[in-house]
């Protein structure tokens, strides 16, 4: 996006990738569908130590610009749940669309092409008043000069796709603070002997809310052999801070409270009642580590007192449990954290203190929610930076 942006501006632009096949994570995302963007994006759906830093660049490219795009070159696309777009073909058409674009702006591209050293001068003012080339890269496919040099090398999530720290290890040759790096949209995992008794229950898949702070979502929860999945897992993982228990609402939909009471006179068993809602296999284990944490036990519910079924009530409504940690970058999605955005300029994604440096995408401190948001991000930073160098 940066580079065919910079190129329509009549600019001299090479991209230089280490990968051996042009941009891996558009092919394997959205079920090799490419969920491209969201339709309601907003400042709001991203994770930064500095929230208010991604607005600039949102809101001068929109998913409606990046819909345009697809449009000119007539690829289909679709609408999924909370306003995520897919294309109707396989991703690699998206990847193609971008690479054409890329071509006919004159952009030459490399590949697969290692980067060595990075050398930098600062500007020197030329013969009428221009600027001296400042950054020099020596590659495996000869040396390239330029007055910009813009890094776009993602995050740490998914190494099977090329992913690598290099853009991190620039940032520090340069002086550029980095924030705490960690796995976003990534499923969390339980110590193995408090995940025994959920373990056999793999694939059970639940509607919840789930609440760390003051973000909830509510999506699929899925039970994996080490913990826990799914959209509603994923996206709280990125705000999830270690130690710390989750807060997930087994029922959103039900006031637990008016339903037990209404059942005093039932004489069925508490883990047969909640059926009509759980998977009989979840409702028994969930029933029976109640008994064991709280001591109500799995009874008939005639046989509840009113401090019983609000133990229950508050169980089910607030079930509280604390990952022992998450399943690592080889399952995350994004990486959260990044180059410190304080040093960046909002604008123009330019560095403050080195000027001519740009850093965009995943390798910044900003991390979209779940559903299509990174990719926006990824043509927002994307299109600030390339019309700016």
């Amino acid at each position: 996006m940066c580079a065919l942006q910079a190129g329509q501006r009549g600019r001299s632009v090479v991209l230089l990738d280490h990968a051996k096949k042009l941009a891996e994570k558009i092919r394997i995302s959205g079920g090799g569908h490419c969920n491209f963007t969201n339709i309601n994006t907003k400042p709001e759906n991203f994770v930064s130590a500095n929230p208010d830093f991604c607005r600039s660049a949102l809101a001068r490219y929109t998913p409606q610009d990046f819909i345009a795009l697809l449009q000119k070159h007539s690829i289909g696309y679709h609408e999924k749940t909370l306003g995520q777009l897919f294309g109707d073909d396989e991703a690699e058409v998206i990847v193609a669309m971008l690479r054409d674009e890329c071509d006919a702006a004159g952009v030459k591209r490399f590949m697969s092409c290692e980067i060595g050293e990075i050398k930098h001068t600062p500007y020197a003012p030329e013969v009428g008043g221009g600027k001296k080339a400042k950054f020099y890269v020596s590659t495996s496919r000869g040396e390239f000069e330029a007055v910009s040099l813009v890094v776009a090398t993602g995050g740490l999530s998914i190494p099977k796709t090329g992913a690598t720290p290099f853009g991190y290890h620039v940032a520090e040759q340069f002086g550029i603070p980095i924030t705490k790096l960690k796995p976003g949209l990534v499923p969390l995992t339980f110590a193995p002997d408090d995940w025994k008794p959920y373990a056999d229950l793999t694939g059970v898949s639940l509607d919840v809310t789930v609440s760390f702070g003051k973000q909830s979502f509510r999506e699929n929860m899925l039970v994996t052999h080490r913990g826990l999945s799914g959209p509603a897992i994923l996206q709280i993982s990125s705000y999830w801070q270690h130690g710390e228990p989750l807060h997930i609402n087994l029922l959103p939909g039900c006031d637990m409270a008016t339903l037990l009471d209404e059942q005093k006179g039932s004489k069925k068993l508490l883990s047969n009642f909640l059926i009509q809602w759980f998977p009989k296999s979840f409702s028994d284990v969930w029933c029976a580590q109640l008994a064991e944490k709280s001591g109500v036990e799995n009874k008939p519910l005639n046989q509840y007192n009113d401090k019983q079924r609000k133990q229950i009530t508050a169980a089910l409504h607030d079930w509280q449990i604390t990952p022992s940690g998450t399943a690592g970058y080889n399952k995350a999605e994004v990486t959260c954290g990044g180059i410190d955005t304080r040093a960046l300029s909002s604008k123009t994604m330019e560095c403050i203190e080195v000027p001519g440096l740009y850093f965009i995408g995943e390798v910044v401190d900003v991390t979209g929610q779940l559903g299509g948001y990174n990719f926006q991000w990824a043509w927002a930073s994307g299109y600030a930076a390339g019309q700016a160098v």
